[in-house]
């Protein structure tokens, strides 16, 4: 959803949605979004949505993952969740190591003396574009 900065954040009372949380304490959580409408009431006009959340082990640390799980009810969730967890690390490692491609191709190590630098040492600077 873009936002324009300049604008309060409103709330969309059409896009209302009631979250419950789903875990079984071991791989991850399961988020049923149900739709209602501004009063509270259910929305059955719109689907219910199901988001998973996992985290998977990085050298930097843990990374939060959520992706969305096709369904039409928490079991259709339950059973769906490792497919598109699977899914969701293989593109979230994908971008960790586009993104650690673009970062060391960013570096240029100099080979000889650096020019304005008397002495002539420089070898072994590392230098951001």
């Amino acid at each position: 959803m873009a936002e324009d900065r300049n604008q309060d954040p409103q709330m969309d009372a059409e896009g209302l949605y009631q979250e419950d949380n789903f875990t079984d304490r071991r791989v991850g959580a399961i988020r049923r979004l149900s739709p209602v409408r501004a009063d509270g009431s259910a929305d059955p006009g719109r689907p219910v949505l199901f988001i998973g959340q996992a985290e998977i082990m990085t050298n930097m640390g843990p990374v939060p993952i959520n992706f969305e799980i096709e369904g039409q009810t928490l079991a259709d969730a339950v059973i769906g969740f490792a497919p598109a967890a699977q899914v969701a690390i293989e593109r979230t490692v994908q971008q960790i190591q586009e993104m650690r491609r673009q970062q060391a191709s960013q570096l240029v190590v100099p080979q000889g003396p650096v020019p304005g630098i008397t002495g002539g040492r420089g070898g072994g600077k590392i230098q951001m574009p």
